[in-house]
């Protein structure tokens, strides 16, 4: 019982002392590296609406027609492993219903295929890997971890340049809260050119011109997760558009829409990878080292004094014995 209660102390204070340490590799060791954007990723999200396309088939616009936007992300984990970064290969495609059946992107109204290379922990863009194309900004198929309430450079790939989003408050998806970040892109000429025949942009008297491409976002709205960066609702107004070179005006759209937005299932998926993100997160960097503080020091407290008691304790009961020594001598 004697060595229980003189090692009681010693243990109580070692493991405070333990606990604490732990705590503060959590916060600053083992968090920080958890806080990685994932390269084994594979997912899918798809944006839906109503809005106007070309038919070829027509050699027309049509209006009023169902719009799906596809985007598929697949990890390059071989390469982001060995060069340390985020390497995404990435494919978009725009269907009509009848594209859409057809279940080949190379049928699509539009299939662009991109690599996105990126810091792992800042999210920056890194020019390295096969990267195509070469962008910049601060987002674009997520957001930085830790999001701040500011205005961030978001990379828009039609546009082919970062497009500013200013922080405009929290709003709730699917009871899950987030950032919301929005923007918009004016009308502007793209670096894309295509060889249509001049009647089609008002040039009858040519069998073939370089039309310019015109680009326009009316409105574009993201809702972010705060710890992870991932985007949990998304929605834009997009406008692609024709024009004769040098031109003032469009002369054919190719694509409108007035709101293409997250469907319900790609939402729910989003806001449950974000909340299962952000609580592993939370539980490493924020819950788990206070509350881990807190025992840690109340172990210690309790340890030291024990201790002090216990090295007290012998020196009263010897001031006790010679008191007694001295009664029992007169």
């Amino acid at each position: 019982m004697r060595r229980t209660a003189s090692a009681l102390p010693f243990v109580l204070l070692g493991l405070g002392v333990f606990v604490l340490v732990l705590s503060q590799l959590l916060a600053g060791y083992v968090e920080p590296r958890v806080k990685r954007t994932p390269v084994n990723i594979e997912s899918t999200s798809v944006l839906t609406g109503t809005g106007s396309y070309f038919d070829t088939s027509a050699v027309s616009t049509v209006r009023g027609k169902r719009l799906t936007v596809t985007r598929r992300i697949v990890g390059d984990v071989t390469a982001s492993e060995r060069s340390g970064n985020a390497v995404w290969n990435v494919s978009t495609q725009i269907d009509s219903p009848g594209t859409l059946a057809l279940r080949d992107p190379r049928k699509s109204l539009q299939w662009t295929t991109e690599r996105w290379v990126t810091d792992r922990r800042t999210n920056r863009p890194v020019h390295c890997c096969g990267e195509q194309p070469s962008f910049a900004g601060d987002a674009y198929l997520k957001f930085p971890f830790d999001v701040q309430k500011r205005t961030y450079t978001w990379w828009d790939g039609v546009l082919g340049a970062a497009v500013p989003l200013k922080f405009s408050g929290t709003t709730q998806v699917l009871g899950h809260e987030g950032y919301l970040f929005t923007g918009a892109v004016a009308p502007r000429r793209t670096d894309v050119a295509r060889q249509v025949p001049g009647a089609l942009v008002g040039r009858p008297g040519q069998s073939q011109v370089k039309a310019e491409q015109w680009y326009a976002n009316a409105r574009i709205e993201l809702v972010v997760e705060r710890r992870t960066g991932r985007i949990m609702n998304a929605r834009i107004a997009p406008k692609i558009t024709l024009r004769a070179p040098g031109a003032q005006r469009d002369a054919v759209t190719l694509l409108a829409s007035n709101r293409l937005e997250f469907t319900d299932a790609t939402r729910r998926a989003q806001v449950a990878q974000s909340s299962a993100d952000s609580s592993r997160l939370e539980a490493l960097g924020e819950t788990a080292p206070a509350y881990g503080t807190v025992a840690g020091g109340v172990l210690a407290a309790a340890g030291l004094t024990l201790l002090v008691r216990g090295r007290r304790r012998p020196a009263v009961d010897e001031a006790s014995q010679r008191v007694d020594r001295t009664h029992t001598g007169d």
